[in-house]
């Protein structure tokens, strides 16, 4: 029988992105005579980091209440109350502070570096890991993690690591090859199926209108209870938004099921009703009989407006006088159930976040210290959690991998 000797605690992070960073950075501050390295798999750090936000870094929401926090976690936000009472919005912005990064909040909650870069992140990260003499070693491949007396031995594509505690931060895209190793460790991984990605509608005359956009409209997915309001954008190839882009992660599982090819309808006035807007269109047309029908556009863009009446068979040279009360029946309805189908998702600015991951029940929440497993702790989008657009996502790697990291130190304080 043989044992394996330490020169130093060892605390292997496997992933080099942003909950990875977090968790061992937070971990080397606090005990900086323990080794701390991250593994990452390709030759890029912190990737989803750089190109959030347009290159700008949506770094969280200003949403400070943890119980409102959790309302914007598709999958996973039960779970993550507990989570988000040790470690909150208001923890993340101090802690940016107190690296010297201040946080602005947007009209919408976004919250954004003050530089408008990503690079400030990044900067913020990998100098702070230099500092602390965190090791990086990159295209590291973990092909398996046996537990034994001391902890862990991981085998990789460059020999044997020997580790004391394991987190493991590897993403949404963990490949294929390391959830079987996770699953021989006994978790159980549900598929990791897209979230947050636009919704293609080829080939059709809507298209003709990109860049056209409404602030306040109502989007459904065709028989399921899927709906989402917000500002939502026409392109190229089909419908974005903030609308779009919630309603395709909380839809994530179904759509899938779908293939993404689907049936959705929008009401681009919100809330308003097809009946009431009837009723605001003929008391339009007794008032302003001969005028032009593109005269009013009922406060929707111009060019929609015109697409809209063309779609209802109405003549763009029409004064109001000569449309009749069911092509104006035929108008409202289409205004408030405008019909689409889907035929495939485009994933949003190369920001690719999945849902699925390691089974919620399997994993301690005061902790993300694995319930099948003592001294291996789980951060980030590998955890079955994922949120809508606007922060969440990374408030959620800030969150578990602070979590993960604060367990470990006072496993190491006893």
């Amino acid at each position: 029988m043989w044992f394996l000797i330490f020169a130093a605690m060892q605390i292997v992070i496997i992933g080099g992105g942003a909950s990875g960073f977090f968790c061992a950075i937070n971990i080397a501050q606090r005990h900086p005579n323990v080794d701390v390295t991250i593994l990452e798999k390709s030759s890029k750090l912190l990737s989803k980091v750089r190109i959030s936000g347009g290159g700008r870094c949506n770094v969280t929401n200003n949403l400070p209440d943890p119980k409102e926090l959790t309302k914007r976690y598709p999958r996973g936000g039960k779970e993550m109350l507990g989570p988000f009472h040790q470690f909150s919005i208001t923890s993340t912005i101090e802690w940016f502070k107190d690296k010297g990064v201040a946080l602005k909040a947007e009209a919408d909650g976004r919250m954004f570096p003050v530089t408008d870069s990503s690079e400030t992140i990044i900067e913020c990260f990998t100098s702070a890991a230099e500092s602390l003499g965190i090791d990086i070693q990159m295209n590291i491949n973990v092909t398996g993690i046996s537990p034994n007396i001391e902890g862990f031995q991981l085998s990789t594509n460059k020999g044997s690591i020997a580790a004391n505690y394991v987190v493991v931060a590897t993403g949404g895209n963990t490949d294929k090859e390391f959830k079987e190793t996770l699953m021989k460790l006994g978790h159980t991984l549900s598929p990791a199926v897209p979230s947050l990605f636009t919704f293609n509608v080829s080939n059709h005359p809507i298209n003709q209108l990109m860049g056209v956009s409404v602030p306040n409209a109502i989007i459904k997915i065709s028989n399921s209870k899927l709906k989402e309001e917000g500002p939502l954008l026409i392109t190229h190839w089909g419908f974005s938004g903030p609308a779009v882009l919630r309603l395709s992660a909380w839809g994530a599982k179904h759509l899938a099921q779908c293939n993404y090819n689907f049936n959705f309808t929008i009401n681009w006035n919100g809330e308003y009703k097809a009946e009431d807007l009837l009723l605001d269109f003929l008391y339009f047309k007794q008032q302003h009989q001969q005028k032009n029908v593109l005269s009013a556009t009922f406060n929707l863009p111009k060019r929609l407006w015109a697409y809209l009446i063309d779609k209802c068979g109405i003549m763009e040279n029409s004064v109001w006088q000569n449309i009749s009360k069911s092509q104006l029946q035929k108008l409202a309805q289409t205004i408030c159930h405008d019909s689409y189908d889907a035929r495939g998702k485009t994933t949003y600015k190369e920001e690719f976040v999945t849902c699925g991951g390691v089974n919620l029940k399997e994993i301690d929440f005061k902790t993300l210290q694995s319930k099948m497993l003592p001294r291996l702790y789980f951060a980030g989008e590998v955890i079955d959690v994922d949120g809508i657009t606007g922060g969440f996502n990374f408030q959620n790697a800030w969150t578990t991998g602070w979590i993960a990291a604060n367990s470990i130190s006072e496993a190491l304080n006893k």
